[in-house]
């Protein structure tokens, strides 16, 4: 199961490049709402972990999707090319 959630999480890596390719445009104008989502992702992460909801680990791992496609987008937006 934990290989499933590795894989799941490798998925957002080419995830967050397709977004980032298909909206160009929107990168600079978005970086800083990309930012703060990563933040406040990030936090909920942390958040939940303290919880003892029986839908933690997944909804962590969620996040962290959410974290790794929000942070190719901002490392993206100062892309020149």
């Amino acid at each position: 199961m934990v290989i499933l959630y590795i894989f799941i999480l490798l998925a957002a890596f080419p995830a967050g490049y397709l977004l980032a390719y298909l909206a160009k445009d929107e990168l600079v104008s978005g970086r800083k709402w990309f930012i703060v989502l990563a933040i406040i992702g990030l936090l909920s992460a942390v958040l939940i972990s303290l919880t003892g909801s029986i839908f933690r680990f997944p909804s962590i791992m969620a996040l962290f999707f959410l974290n790794i496609i929000s942070l190719i987008a901002v490392w993206k937006s100062y892309d020149k090319n």
